[in-house]
């Protein structure tokens, strides 16, 4: 069943416990014989006007950078945003670095360059191709390296006869041999200036046949073998399981970018502490991306991707997690205060000059030198890494990589490469035989083997403060910092109800830095002590605590003898969606192209955007002064309840008592489903989450012969 998504009318926020009007009183006792008004917060056929109700963002949304106000702030939302880049990726734990074994052949000299053809394995069985551009002039010194992902279209993109004769034309290109190939022609000018240049392809393109190209980038429907797994290991890139240990091709394209560059470093005419990185477009995101993890590149050209407006519509260029809250502009902050230029086009670019780049500027001008980042405006080119944007770059890589040159570089023409001068896998040098999704799977395995080899080293605290937070969007851990700030919470009571010697009260508490508004119960009986709270969280919203007449349950009475309750609807519980029932599907972007990360490398999963709802409802619990809070979860509310609790203190939870039901995240069998966490299982799945749980608890499963809402089970927690 999906969300109705509509937004209605706001509400005005008031302080706890409003008392009632006299009108209101008795509009109340009036129906309190009807469950939909007595435990509705809302009018009928209305939902709550949260933010969250709004359209989902999608990879063409607006991704402002707002600058923080100090270099502190800075650096410590740089360090978050670095963990989470690492994360989405796949990358945390950093898989090992296993012997490059790489054999480069088949040079070939042109004037003032040479040019080989290189393979290594970035992992065992899987090959990086590439083609190296090296000075042909020795030199004493080790040289700069500078490592280029090509992007989009592949090394060896070839403009048509027409393409080159209009780019000519307009200055886009001034040779019509080498513009004709724009890729290889600024490998091969860098290496005339005396860098040592190395471009490798992306997955599916040129020589990297071991995934297939419809496969990496592909915009088409799931393919059948993407299917849930029966092994360990044993899946293919885009499928359930792929996404819960957070593998992905953007992930194993940013791996392969590392170990490009560990190949260029390893390299002994290079320099390792000059070692750069420019790609265009697609290459352009790979270089972002290296630049926000990978502390060894001291001067970025990342073209065509820096933008506020679309971030990478490829499925290569997207994967859960990376940005939510964020955008490429704030991902390549991340390289400041180190030097970084890029341009402006008539693409999604075209609104750096006034969107982006001012704040990188600012941004620049706190941490070091303002000078250090650069934007060309060339809003007469679409979208390009042509002659222009590239003599940009020469004279960046110039004064950066201290090359000594003369400005302006001058790029100068040369006889293009024949294909037999550029193709890697020759008869000596034969291609992989494995490829395909048997190739895939191997991958997938290893990726998996080395993760949990390390994971499983590490204590749960390790987990909760490095992963989890990203997993569940948990930008503010409330263990770390307390509920302060609370003063975005506001409890709007609508009316109180005596039904069966509970007294319930129903309102909206709104959390206005969120967004959110949450329609709740407090139930009170009449002998529970006002500082003694349970927070219940049910798979079916507040209304499961009570019968069809709207009658509490005998759980719901046990309780109130001793506690006051807390019954929200969560995101898309009760009065969240038309029927008051919980939905059991996410809301997905563009589901057509069979891809989780389209939604939810942009978006909270639901899960996540539930757990912090709660934290919302047991922040407000303690609002009253010296509160002892505890958690209940059942009919399915286990996974954002276990996972809201792991971040908890003893002091914030003391308490929890749930019904898990045997559910485990790695049981989901579809990113459409609403416990669909990416990465959940790879870090340890519920288990994790019950072991981080804070204070006492009890699961259904401590004692068989006792049921989970037993008298003893709910008076104990109750006292």
């Amino acid at each position: 069943m999906l969300f109705r998504w509509m937004l209605t009318v706001g509400f005005v926020s008031a302080v706890l416990c409003t008392d009632l009007t006299a009108q209101e009183a008795a509009k109340s006792d009036a129906d309190q014989s009807s469950l939909a008004s007595s435990l509705r917060v809302l009018p009928a056929d209305t939902v709550p006007d949260d933010k969250r109700l709004g359209e989902l963002k999608t990879l063409n949304g607006h991704f402002p950078f707002k600058v923080p106000d100090n270099p502190g702030q800075w650096y410590a939302r740089a360090d978050e945003l670095r963990q989470r880049v690492l994360i989405a990726n796949g990358l945390w734990p950093m898989p090992a670095k296993t012997p490059l074994q790489a054999v480069l052949h088949g040079k070939v000299k042109r004037p003032g360059f040479t040019v080989e053809r290189v393979y290594f394995q970035s992992l065992p069985g899987h090959y990086v191709t590439g083609l190296l551009f090296r000075p042909q002039m020795p030199s004493a010194d080790p040289r700069p390296g500078v490592l280029s992902p090509h992007g989009h279209g592949g090394r060896q993109m070839q403009l048509s006869d027409e393409a080159i004769q209009q780019q000519l034309q307009i200055g886009g290109e001034h040779f019509a041999a080498s513009g004709s190939m724009p890729k290889l022609a600024r490998c091969a000018q860098l290496a005339r200036m005396g860098c040592v240049t190395f471009i490798f392809d992306m997955l599916g393109y040129e020589d990297s046949i071991q995934i297939e190209f419809e496969a990496a980038h592909r915009h088409a429907s799931a393919r059948p073998n993407e299917a849930r797994s029966e092994g360990a290991g044993d899946w293919v890139f885009f499928s359930p399981d792929a996404d819960l240990h957070l593998q992905s091709i953007m992930g194993l394209q940013t791996w392969n970018a590392i170990r490009a560059l560990d190949f260029l470093a390893s390299l002994p005419d290079v320099d390792a502490d000059r070692l750069a990185v420019t790609g265009g477009s697609g290459g352009g995101t790979q270089s972002i991306l290296l630049g926000a993890i990978d502390d060894r590149i001291k001067v970025s050209f990342p073209n065509g991707m820096v933008s506020t407006s679309m971030q990478g519509g490829c499925y290569c260029e997207n994967c859960n997690f990376l940005r939510v809250g964020t955008g490429n502009v704030e991902l390549a902050a991340l390289f400041a205060p180190k030097p970084q230029a890029m341009t402006a086009a008539d693409d999604w670019t075209r609104d750096m000059m006034k969107d982006g780049y001012p704040e990188l500027r600012w941004l620049y001008a706190m941490l070091g030198n303002e000078e250090d980042v650069y934007c060309r405006e060339m809003l007469h080119f679409k979208h390009n890494y042509n002659y222009v944007t590239r003599a940009t770059m020469y004279h960046w890589m110039n004064r950066h990589l201290k090359l000594g040159l003369d400005d302006p570089v001058i790029e100068s023409d040369y006889k293009p490469l024949a294909k037999a001068e550029t193709t890697v896998w020759t008869d000596v040098h034969a291609a992989p035989l494995k490829k395909g999704p048997e190739h895939e799977r191997e991958v997938c395995r290893w990726l998996y083997e080395q993760a949990q080899a390390e994971i499983r080293k590490w204590e749960p605290t390790k987990i909760r403060d490095t992963a989890l937070p990203t997993l569940f969007g948990v930008d503010r851990p409330p263990m770390r910092l307390g509920f302060a700030g609370n003063d975005e919470l506001k409890f709007q009571s609508v009316g109180k109800a005596n039904i069966d010697s509970l007294v319930v009260e129903r309102g909206l508490l709104s959390n206005s830095n969120r967004g959110s508004k949450l329609p709740m119960l407090v139930v009170r009986g009449n002998n529970s002590a006002a500082k003694r709270v349970v927070v219940w969280t049910h798979g079916r919203g507040k209304n499961a605590a009570f019968d069809e007449a709207g009658k509490p349950s005998t759980t719901l009475k046990t309780l109130c003898e001793t506690a006051t309750v807390l019954l929200p609807d969560l995101l898309g519980q009760g009065e969240f969606n038309a029927s008051e029932d919980s939905v059991t599907h996410q809301r997905l972007i563009d589901d057509k192209r069979s891809y989780s990360a389209f939604t939810f490398g942009y978006n909270r999963t639901l899960v996540s955007q539930r757990v912090n709802d709660l934290f919302d409802v047991i922040g407000f619990a303690h609002q009253t002064k010296g509160a002892s809070v505890r958690l209940m979860a059942s009919g399915g509310a286990v996974p954002w309840a276990a996972a809201a609790a792991a971040f908890l203190s003893d002091q914030q939870l003391s308490k929890t008592l749930f019904d898990t039901q045997d559910f485990r995240f790695g049981d989901v069998q579809t990113y459409r489903d609403a416990n669909f966490v990416p990465g959940s299982v790879k870090y340890g799945d519920l288990p994790v989450l019950l072991e981080l749980c804070p204070g006492e608890l009890r699961t259904e499963k401590d004692d068989s012969s006792t049921d989970f809402d037993s008298a003893d089970n709910l008076k104990w927690l109750a006292s």
